[in-house]
């Protein structure tokens, strides 16, 4: 049968992805030849951000390449734009007078961006930001030049500036709106955005009207001045204002248009031959500018051009995600909301935590998130699905982990998720989708999920579900790329064995001073590396390096764990899980004075008190005249113990006293994980040493012990390590050990893990082969323990930590009439 001839004007994002549905659908029913303007094939636009940011390489953000289109017989023309469409005849012709006839034509002519009808707009040095030229005029300009203006406060305008700022311009800019990104933040949200922007340079006026741009005499522009008069200098500007629907060719066809080409719920437009999609086509009045809705269309078009005629597209729920690193912002839905509508909010100015969540009618309807996003996709999911949040709205604030876990290192959670449940927001992926590819096409990495999906292809936020996919499904096949080799984040290109290196030999001891030695892309790190970076200084070089407690976690920094209500549970530590009468009524006196709604016996020997508000924390320490447990950070946690010989008739060692001993000796102990420990007197084990960090158990003649134990979701089994004969060189054993790993593992790196990734024998080379280095380590490692203070006695005692804990007073101010 003759093949029907299918025509693309347009070679980007959302035609393509729907050629690569209809291919799937349909792929022996067209002849498809495709035009391209730009002088490239299909690449991923939304990535030009950390291309300008000089975070990934133009190659790096390819998505079809040249053999793509000839393996599936596709006639590509680049650098040849469309300007004429013979409606009667059927037939395109280029600017270069290629022609080619169609059965089918598919805009996908994309957008322009708006450029401000002002005096000096056709100047040397004003552009618009929509594409590679762009993105590569951008790039060289800032070799040569000092001053770039961008106007625009949206997405794409604070990428360009975060690009350029990191490119080594002086940035500025300028925005109309009185707050940032209006369109997808409320107020509060968008000043805490300016805040973070300001600290890494950029400067902004807003509100603020540009009225023309000067001439430098020489045709470039040189300044921007304002309507109230005001000017300053720019070499470079960038016009990030907004788009407009690229309609001129279909205008010129006679095609309908409003603000974009006019299609149907078929993408069809109203000559039936031709359909438009993505940023060109205007459906039910918008047109859409994100990523995920014009996929979305992508399938509903490639639906009707194989003649299946059953998908019809209904429109778009769109969330919004900043391609700025070290910057979290998420935003989805109706997030402003209005009187119809409930608001939840949760404020933390300065922890630089906003969340906001809008309901009706007990439907999450939009939701904007600043600071914390981890639980985005889980609220866009249920603004997607109109769920009903009655049973968990109190719950609801304090995200999907307050719900039920969700599982360690995210494994549980992609084990339990359903086949329809979304994994790429961006590009509309779901799990069986993923699950299915794997299977039939033998994949065993993320990068080949990548290719055969477009799951995490985009903003790449789901790469951590994605390889957790590939893991739980072809099990140890998986090619999953090592944390050894993984870089610590977006921030740098340098690994953590490399950053570690790097602190050690060059003698860094403060977080500004690494991040310039070894040439950070951010100013100020993320959320991933400063907790990193400030437990390698600290580690490495104690006495030294000072703590610094903004980059922390926040149960670090609270010294207590925050609960899913917003209060803190404190654990008072008592030595290897003993306790006496005075102790007990002094927690019992705290309960009383203090309301406290829950008082626990943890599986750590330790008595918990669950509720406490911040505020009260300190003289809940105080009042309770005990030691902090750590129960809330990397650090030493518990050391269990059993009876022992001192009282229990099968015991053989005084394991209640040697795990008071252990417990004193590791005390104020930070650690890339968690550490806990137990020792049993005798072989029935009844502490539990076998899933301990290090593991005691006492025998006849001495004590044995056990590394790399984990009671957790994935319970492991300790390695035997070695078997001695006194309390003293259990200690000399055990603390060279934790001295080791906390100078050897990855932050957030368990010592299961780093067992596992340099194996058992390089640690009882350092530890058990050679004496020298084993009391070394030990001896380092009571050096560091020497500058540790009591956290909970340190916050009692100096009244400027404290701060931590006040509440803020906020006057409730009346409104008043504009």
């Amino acid at each position: 049968m003759q093949k029907l001839k299918l025509v693309m004007v347009g070679n980007g994002m959302a035609g393509v992805r729907t050629l690569e549905e209809l291919l799937k659908l349909a792929p022996d029913m067209y002849d498809i030849t495709v035009f391209g303007a730009e002088p490239h094939p299909n690449y991923n636009r939304i990535l030009l951000s950390p291309v300008l940011a000089g975070e990934q390489a133009f190659e790096d953000i390819i998505l079809n390449d040249l053999k793509w289109y000839a393996d599936n017989n596709i006639t590509l023309h680049t650098g040849r734009k469309v300007v004429r469409i013979d409606r009667k005849a059927c037939r395109v012709y280029a600017d270069d007078g290629t022609e080619a006839e169609y059965d089918r034509l598919l805009m996908a002519t994309g957008s322009n961006p708006f450029i401000l009808p002002i005096p000096g707009k056709d100047l040397e040095g004003v552009i618009g930001y929509r594409d590679i030229a762009d993105t590569e005029t951008m790039m060289n300009t800032a070799k040569t030049h000092k001053h770039a203006v961008v106007i625009g406060g949206g997405l794409l305008g604070l990428e360009a500036a975060n690009g350029l700022k990191m490119r080594g311009m002086d940035v500025t800019v300028v925005h109309i709106g009185e707050w940032l990104l209006e369109r997808q933040l409320d107020r509060t949200a968008g000043d805490l955005l300016q805040g973070s922007l300001e600290e890494r340079g950029l400067k902004f006026l807003l509100p603020q009207f540009t009225s023309e741009l000067l001439d430098d005499g020489k045709g470039r522009v040189k300044a921007v001045r304002f309507k109230d008069g005001s000017v300053i200098p720019a070499d470079l500007v960038v016009m990030a204002a907004g788009i407009r629907p690229n309609t001129d060719l279909a205008e010129s066809a006679g095609l309908a248009c409003n603000r974009g080409i006019l299609v149907s719920d078929t993408l069809q437009t109203y000559d039936p031959k031709i359909y438009a999609i993505g940023e060109c086509a205007s459906h039910r009045g918008i047109a859409y500018g994100l990523v995920a809705p014009l996929f979305e269309q992508a399938k509903v078009c490639a639906n009707h051009l194989a003649m299946l005629g059953y998908g019809r597209y209904e429109g778009s729920v769109t969330s919004t995600k900043l391609k700025v690193t070290g910057i979290d912002l998420f935003s989805a839905g109706e997030f402003m909301g209005d009187d119809d509508s409930e608001v939840i909010t949760l404020s933390d100015p300065i922890g630089g935590v906003y969340k906001k969540l809008v309901i009706k009618n007990n439907i999450l309807v939009g939701a904007c998130l600043y600071g914390d996003t981890a639980d985005g996709g889980w609220y866009f999911r249920m603004v997607k699905e109109s769920q009903n949040i009655h049973e968990i709205r109190d719950h609801l604030m304090f995200g999907e982990n307050a719900i039920g876990d969700t599982g360690h290192q995210g494994q549980s959670k992609t084990t339990n998720m359903p086949d329809d449940m979304e994994v790429c927001g961006c590009n509309g992926v779901c799990k069986g989708t993923i699950v299915k590819a794997i299977q039939e096409h033998g994949l065993f990495s993320v990068d080949d999920v990548k290719k055969h999906t477009k799951a995490a292809s985009s903003c790449g936020s789901c790469t951590g579900l994605v390889e957790q996919i590939v893991i739980n499904t072809v099990g140890g096949a998986a090619d999953v790329k090592p944390k050894s080799e993984k870089a610590v984040c977006g921030c740098t290109d340098l690994n953590h064995g490399q950053v570690r290196k790097a602190i050690r030999e060059h003698h860094l001891i403060s977080i500004p001073d690494a991040m310039r030695f070894m040439e950070w892309r951010t100013p100020n790190g993320c959320a991933t590396c400063r907790p990193a970076l400030n437990y390698y200084l600290i580690s490495t070089w104690p006495g030294e390096a000072k703590d610094d407690p903004q980059s922390r976690f926040i149960n670090e920094r609270a010294h207590a764990n925050i609960q899913k209500d917003g209060t803190y549970s404190v654990i008072p530590r008592m030595w290897g899980g003993i306790t006496n009468a005075a102790e007990l009524r002094r927690i019992a006196d705290v309960a009383d004075k203090y309301k406290v709604p829950m008082v626990k016996v943890t599986g750590g020997q330790r008595i918990d008190l669950l509720g406490i508000k911040k505020e009260d924390l300190p003289a809940v320490w105080k009042d309770l005249d005990m030691p902090s447990g750590h129960a809330y950070g990397k650090s030493i946690r518990t050391v269990k113990t059993c009876v022992g010989s001192e009282f229990c008739r099968f015991g053989t060692q005084n394991s209640t006293q040697m795990g008071i001993d252990l417990e004193h000796a590791l005390f104020n102990m930070w650690s890339p994980h968690k550490v806990k420990l137990a020792v049993s007197g005798c072989p029935r084990n009844c502490a539990e040493s076998g899933i301990k960090d290090i593991g005691i158990i006492g025998v006849d003649s001495g004590w044995e012990l056990y590394i790399g134990g984990n009671g957790g979701i994935k319970t492991e089994a300790g390695e035997f390590f070695v078997k001695v004969k006194t309390e003293a060189e259990v200690m000399e054993y055990s603390l060279a050990f934790l001295q080791l790993y906390r100078e050897e593992a990855f932050y957030l790196e368990r010592t299961v893990h780093y067992m596992h990734r340099v194996g058992l024998e390089h640690i009882k080379k350092g530890v058990l082969e050679d004496a020298e280095r084993r009391k070394a380590l030990h001896e380092r490692l009571l050096f560091s323990l020497s500058f540790e203070q009591d956290p909970w006695k340190e916050r009692i005692e100096k009244e400027e930590l404290k701060n931590e804990f006040r509440r803020i007073a906020v006057k409730e101010v009346a409104e008043v009439a504009l």
